[in-house]
């Protein structure tokens, strides 16, 4: 009886055998993603229990255009809904007509006990047709969940309740006494950066405008000395506070990118990142494999560094996972911004030694607060004044839930900002990055369940922007020349200041 059983079951129609009612998952399917980045699993659940909550986040950090998102996330969810209760009469059939080809007449022409009277063939012909109208109904739903991800994807995170809602930032501190100088009218040449760099040879802007337009520059002699000490020095500070060097490629796949939150162009639609050149082959190549997937130049080292535990699950004892690395950023930021500034304070490329961490979510502050102090220790030890920013809304990236940057005083910059201009910032994600990296942390418990962890970037230092403040505020107008703080004179060849007579 059971070898019957068995061929009758091989005589169903294989769309037949498997017709369980699908679950709405929150795994990524969308068609634009390549087969090989990381899933994400976001919290759809959330969203559509707090819309209004997710609207508020897009108004206050002006994400017009998402704002309307967690409204139609729900309205898609409910017609995903009503599309299974129909479906349920279908899927139902679905199983009788199984369960009836099962109990099919034997080998030896003996019918099963209690078997009602029924056309095999009529059966047969109207499982043909449920599998078209099933087929359709999935197809359905797989529209709907795609769609469903996509919007939610593109929110941002939350915000946290220390982040003032607006545009104006809360002063929280200062680091180092307000630099003395004599007041003037006017900008002293000496005070700008660019004339400084320009005057003692040390910067070149117009043979790299030449070479690669503008945004782009040569340091030279005692700069470029002055650019490797900041880089050893931020890096050893780094270290000493207990972070792990690594030094990350430059170029990463562009969906890697984007689950951190970096997409290629920002909220006002100005171009944010450089793509890879890549052969015009379409979607697949001409043996049917799929097109190798999307490339772009990393705009800080947070996404490869991010990128190193997607599909990874770590256990609870390797958190906190505290890593530093130096690395070249690029950063398209064409347009009106790029154009307001001159000098190494907005750049397309340049080196930037950046701290990342996966922690556990009760663990967020004690690593964001790690980051801080070493921030605060490499621009007091480097004399600069400063002042610590907690961030507002309308700053925030899509990935961050709160975010606080440390401003340097620049002599050049007094008439913009009052002098002030950004050198650091520091950014708690929550499981933004995780959710969408498939970055998972198994508990110590003995159930073995897994979780996303919360991870926390920070600048430790971005050299041309540091480099500019150094400059401006260590040249001596009565010496002229250009003070090297003390912390980096192991680094300097013996260089403690720059003077106009000296070379390299």
């Amino acid at each position: 009886m059971k070898a019957s059983r068995t061929v009758a079951w091989r005589s169903i129609p294989t769309s037949l055998r498997c017709t369980a009612r699908r679950s709405f998952t929150s795994t990524l399917t969308l068609q634009s993603r390549p087969s090989i980045s990381p899933k994400p699993s976001l919290n759809i659940k959330h969203i559509r229990e707090n819309p209004d909550l997710y609207v508020q986040t897009c108004i206050d950090r002006n994400y017009h255009r998402q704002q309307d998102y967690p409204q139609t996330i729900v309205h898609l969810f409910n017609e995903w809904k009503e599309l299974q209760l129909n479906a349920r009469a279908l899927r139902q059939r679905n199983n009788d007509i199984r369960t009836k080809l099962s109990h099919a007449k034997t080998f030896s022409g003996i019918e099963a006990a209690e078997a009602q009277p029924y056309n095999q063939a009529d059966l047969l012909q109207e499982a043909k047709q449920l599998k078209l109208d099933i087929g359709k109904v999935e197809s359905h739903e797989d529209a709907l969940d795609e769609r469903i991800q996509s919007l939610a994807t593109d929110l941002p995170n939350l915000t946290s309740e220390e982040t003032p809602i607006g545009t104006e930032p809360r002063v929280l501190g200062y680091i180092n006494e307000h630099p003395n100088f004599a007041a003037s009218s006017h900008h002293h040449p000496w005070r700008n950066h660019v004339h400084i760099g320009n005057e003692f040879d040390l910067l070149d802007f117009a043979s790299a405008g030449t070479i690669t337009g503008w945004g782009w520059y040569y340091l030279k002699n005692e700069a470029v000395l002055v650019e490797q000490a900041l880089i050893q020095y931020a890096m050893s500070v780094a270290i000493k506070h207990g972070f792990s060097a690594v030094s990350p490629p430059s170029i990463v796949y562009t969906h890697i990118a984007s689950a951190c939150g970096f997409q290629p162009r920002d909220q006002g639609g100005e171009q944010q990142t450089y793509a890879i050149a890549q052969k015009e082959d379409g979607q697949a190549t001409t043996n049917g494999a799929e097109r190798s997937p999307e490339r772009t130049l990393a705009g800080t080292a947070e996404i490869p560094f991010a990128g190193m535990k997607a599909n990874t699950t770590m256990t609870a004892h390797e958190l906190p996972l505290r890593i530093v690395g130096a690395s070249r950023c690029y950063r398209a930021e064409a347009g009106a911004r790029g154009a307001e500034t001159k000098g190494l304070y907005r750049v397309h490329e340049f080196t930037k030694v950046e701290m990342f961490a996966w922690t556990m979510k009760d663990d967020e502050q004690t690593a964001f607060d790690a980051m801080l102090a070493v921030q605060k220790e490499i621009l007091q030890n480097l004399g600069l004044h400063c002042r610590i920013l907690e961030m507002p809304s309308a700053d925030l990236g899509a990935s961050a839930i709160r975010k606080l940057d440390i401003e340097a005083f620049f002599p050049s910059r007094r008439e913009k900002n009052d002098g002030w201009g950004e050198v650091t910032s520091a950014s708690i994600c929550t499981d933004y990055q995780t959710r969408r990296l498939n970055t998972r942390v198994k508990s110590v418990s003995s159930s073995g369940k897994t979780e996303f962890p919360s991870t926390i970037n920070g600048t430790a230092l971005a050299v041309p922007r540091v480099l500019a403040a150094l400059l401006e505020n260590g040249w001596s107008e009565r010496e002229k020349c250009i003070d090297i703080p003390k912390v980096l004179h192991q680094w300097m060849h013996g260089v403690e200041q720059i003077k106009k007579n000296q070379t390299t």
